[in-house]
């Protein structure tokens, strides 16, 4: 016996209206976008309260690092707290960054509370990991490098 016509459409639609459901919202992009903005803007704008709004407090930033003495590579962290520092200094005098700075947000992927992100700023590369918690996406992970390699 095969299903109807009617209770294949069925069928059908109820598939795509919880698949709609569960997925990702234009609110969600954009506020996903806002979290990258945030981060490299708020040095842009020496706004320690901006990176604040975007990183969760336990956000970890890594990039490979050389070790001048010795020449050997190894895994550089930057947290939180010091990224709000950062924010606060790293362009008081505004000459950090190019007029206008590039800040470039590419979405690489959401599923459901989880985002990954590629910032091109004007130097560097940040690959992020944006997470939904308690109805806010934030920043958690960050993974970084200089256009230039050899500049680390």
């Amino acid at each position: 016996m095969k299903p109807s016509i009617s209770l294949t459409l069925a069928a059908f639609f109820m598939f795509v209206l919880n698949y709609s459901i569960q997925g990702q919202t234009q609110e969600d992009s954009l506020a996903i976008k806002q979290v990258a903005l945030d981060y490299i803007e708020s040095q842009h704008n020496v706004k320690p309260e901006q990176f604040e709004r975007a990183a969760h407090p336990r956000m970890v930033k890594r990039t490979f690092w050389t070790d001048k003495t010795t020449g050997k590579e190894y895994l550089r962290e930057t947290f939180t707290d010091a990224m709000i520092l950062l924010a606060e200094t790293y362009n008081r005098e505004g000459d950090r960054f190019p007029e206008p700075p590039k800040k470039e947000v590419i979405i690489l992927d959401i599923f459901d509370r989880t985002a990954s992100v590629k910032l091109i700023a004007d130097d560097w590369i940040d690959y992020m990991h944006i997470v939904k918690l308690n109805g806010k996406w934030q920043l958690v992970n960050v993974l970084w490098q200089f256009n230039n390699s050899e500049d680390h």
